[in-house]
């Protein structure tokens, strides 16, 4: 059977298939030979192979699997190379999976010849039609990974011809027709799947539930919600999140908090990514907070940002200029009233933290204001003050712009706005601390 490769979409994320546990300094030796690739040899491929040969033949299986993985991950031209000359060592077993991961990574580089080449090796391999739909199912998990749209839809036809079903051709089946936004197709395949005696999982049902959603199509993404509790299967924090996302890429604000009270009736969890959802679809929000993390702070912008949870409530709720001020007000109101700031903070007698990691510019402004409201409200209840008092807000290592964290500035603005004592750690730039006492006397 032939595979005709035609065209991919551009990548929304780079994440490898392949999971290998990180040996001591294995990321370091990767990222040595990566670095060296690309100094010595970005045009010389015949130097490329000589350090990856060399670097291979001193390294374990485990590390040049790992460094395969980092390969992979990164998306990087010479993925090819070291897969090649992995693929020739003795120790190597070829599996379908990471044979995936590598043609997946080739479509998105545009390298479709190569990926031709590999395709066709793998189904030459594979002669029984089950191992050949795994591999297609292998396909349609690593092109959809990578967004690549079109690639997908080819596994997918594949995928489709051969005379095999179990509760992975299912899956696979519908993952790729939500990643290519037909939602009504793969709820008949939803279908198709119960009836072929394949109980649909949760994630299934949430595959189709954000399809619908993402396209706007909100009464169709209830009825599966429905079908999905009909089937026993929980509503968790995940499932939320998803409907919160949709709804909230849509501007339907006023939706977003129904189901949120909605959320707290059930008794199920805020999380951290709930907070960036909701909040990454406030405009009013956005707007004030990017007034105070946009390279600088000029003395207009950043006299702007209200620096207590009640100044921003009544900021939002008087604000004329906006039909949804009023609406985001509910939302934050909903959002302090979780339990998100105690999971996300520390404390005892010997320190608090408060490790905002995870969290987007505008939640973590929300978590920022919250956390000042209740560090008032411990210190005047307890006797006990930790003796140091820390924020973990991380340097930028992930930002769009290396080394330009976001959080960092807005942490840094506000402790300036509000006279705090808390500094930047001589140590670890990525954290403020100050001692306990001294925060409880800033605050109290």
């Amino acid at each position: 059977m032939a595979l005709i490769w035609t065209g991919a979409g551009s990548s929304l994320s780079a994440s490898a298939t392949l999971r290998c546990a990180a040996l001591p300094g294995s990321g370091k030796h990767a990222d040595r030979l990566l670095s060296a690739l690309h100094t010595a040899s970005p045009h010389d491929s015949a130097a490329a192979h000589r350090l990856i040969r060399k670097f291979l033949a001193k390294s374990s299986k485990s590390a040049a699997l790992f460094a395969l993985s980092r390969f992979l991950y990164l998306s990087s031209p010479y993925t090819l190379a070291i897969y090649e000359q992995i693929n020739d060592a003795s120790w190597f077993k070829w599996k379908p999976k990471l044979a995936a991961s590598v043609i997946a990574v080739l479509e998105k580089q545009g390298r479709y010849d190569a990926a031709q080449t590999l395709a066709s090796d793998a189904v030459a391999r594979l002669n029984a039609s089950r191992d050949l739909a795994l591999f297609y199912c292998d396909l349609i998990d690593a092109f959809s990974e990578q967004g690549l749209t079109q690639s997908l839809h080819e596994a997918y036809e594949h995928l489709q011809e051969i005379p095999f079903s179990d509760r992975r051709f299912h899956g696979s089946s519908i993952k790729a027709l939500c990643s290519m936004g037909k939602p009504a197709d793969a709820e008949e395949k939803l279908n198709e799947m119960a009836s072929s005696g394949f109980e649909p999982s949760p994630p299934e049902f949430k595959m189709v539930i954000q399809s619908y959603g993402q396209l706007g199509l909100f009464s169709e993404m209830r009825k599966i919600l429905r079908s999905m509790e009909d089937a026993g299967a929980e509503i968790d924090t995940v499932c939320c999140n998803i409907a919160l996302s949709c709804y909230g890429h849509h501007g339907k604000l006023s939706e977003m908090v129904f189901w949120m009270e909605k959320m707290r009736a059930l008794g199920v969890g805020f999380s951290v990514r709930t907070f960036n959802c909701v909040l990454n679809s406030c405009p009013v929000l956005l707007s004030i907070c990017s007034k105070g993390t946009i390279q600088s702070f000029s003395e207009s912008n950043s006299r702007a940002l209200p620096l207590s949870v009640d100044a921003l409530l009544k900021k939002l709720e008087a604000d004329s200029l906006s039909s949804s001020s009023s609406t985001e007000a509910l939302l934050v109101k909903n959002l302090i009233a979780s339990s998100v700031l105690d999971e996300n903070l520390e404390w005892s007698s010997s320190g608090s933290k408060l490790d905002l990691h995870g969290f987007h510019v505008t939640s973590a402004y929300i978590i920022l204001l919250n956390w000042m409201q209740e560090l008032r409200l411990r210190f005047s209840k307890e006797n006990a003050v930790p003796l140091e008092i820390s924020i973990i807000c991380g340097t930028g290592n992930h930002s769009q712009r290396r080394g330009q964290s976001p959080i960092k500035i807005l942490v840094r603005e506000i402790m300036f706005q509000t006279s705090s004592p808390m500094r930047i750690d001589r140590k670890n730039p990525g954290r403020f601390v100050a001692s306990g006492k001294a925060i409880k006397e800033w605050l109290c």
